[in-house]
């Protein structure tokens, strides 16, 4: 009987730490996933800045004029 008791209590534990371990995983999921949305949309405005800049540089680049003015 007294181990009967004892196994009952030892499942018991075993429950609540698997039934603790999946609120954890499931928050850690809930934390990677909002990460990862944040990475996604960092690194679409990424390569949005690196376009805009690239453009800037070659608007830039046509505007210079290929021969200095006589003057200098």
């Amino acid at each position: 009987m007294f181990a009967e008791h004892d196994s009952a209590a030892r499942l018991d534990e075993l429950e609540s730490r698997i039934a603790h371990q999946d609120a954890t995983i499931d928050k850690l999921n809930d934390v990677v996933c909002a990460q990862w949305t944040t990475i996604d949309r960092l690194t679409q405005q990424m390569e949005r800045l690196e376009q805009r800049m690239q453009q800037l540089g070659e608007h830039e680049a046509a505007e210079q004029p290929t021969e200095l003015p006589p003057h200098y």
